[in-house]
């Protein structure tokens, strides 16, 4: 559930400079940054979500596609949302961010840029967002298929042991439904990437998942005509992920946990 809301303690879009003091142990901060929205979970004080620009306009849009497209605007967004928490978060914590697969280079360089503006983090990893979700669904044991359909973004993916083994990404989502895009669409789109994941790997690794049926986690996990599109289109069965649109935000923060120092090594 979000946060309550506090009075902010600095201007909007300020970036800290600062390290946290030696004695304070750093903060478990995970960051969701989506096309449509983004969400903050930090340990202690829970989670905060807030929209993303519009996802139907390209003019106004921080975010598209899974792309940062204005970095100042997303910058004093997260700023704005993490001055919400009645607990500030110290500059330094650790910080995990879902990163949609198959990412290049140079969006990872700039979604970093603007986590490390915002928090001034000690650690920041990358953790894909299909990983995540499936963390944060407790399903990243043995063999998984997984796509998350997102606002203007959908990955599939086969994991093994909560590691991606092969992924692909299509730049269609829910909101292109509003766009003249249909369910049928969409779930054809994704029974060709998990054809490419078919052809592109071996059989031994996704056999087993498709006997397990697919994780549909995002927007489109809870729209009920998707996932039924989807277990025809694919002959599988479909299962909706539990709180399918923090599922991603809620696996980061576990791994963000997990990244804390023990407190022996303090």
């Amino acid at each position: 559930m979000p946060a309550n809301l506090a009075s902010p303690a600095q201007p909007a879009g300020q970036r800290r400079t600062a390290s946290a003091p030696p004695t304070t142990p750093p903060a478990a901060v995970a960051v969701d940054l989506g096309s449509s929205t983004v969400g903050v979970w930090a340990a202690h004080r829970g989670t905060i979500t807030g929209p993303c620009g519009d996802a139907l306009a390209s003019t106004s849009s921080l975010v598209r596609r899974g792309r940062v497209l204005d970095v100042e605007g997303c910058i004093s967004l997260l700023s704005q949302l993490i001055r919400r928490y009645y607990e500030p978060v110290p500059a330094g914590a650790v910080v995990a961010a879902c990163r949609p697969v198959l990412a290049s280079e140079q969006d990872q360089a700039v979604l970093r840029h603007v986590l490390e503006a915002v928090f001034a983090p000690t650690r920041l990893v990358f953790i894909d967002t299909v990983r995540a979700a499936a963390i944060g669904c407790g399903a990243a044991a043995g063999t998984l298929l997984i796509a998350d359909l997102g606002a203007q973004l959908t990955e599939v993916a086969l994991l093994k042991h909560g590691r991606v083994v092969a992924a692909r990404r299509a730049e269609i989502g829910t909101r292109d439904l509003a766009r003249g895009g249909t369910v049928d669409l969409i779930a054809e789109v994704v029974a060709r990437r998990v054809a490419d994941l078919r052809g592109a790997t071996a059989g031994k690794d996704l056999a087993p998942a498709i006997s397990r049926g697919m994780l549909l986690v995002g927007d489109g996990a809870v729209r009920p005509d998707l996932g039924v599109a989807l277990s025809t289109a694919l002959r599988l069965r479909v299962q909706r992920g539990a709180s399918p649109r923090a599922a991603a935000l809620n696996g980061a923060g576990l791994a963000a946990m997990s990244l804390l120092p023990h407190p022996t090594q303090s």
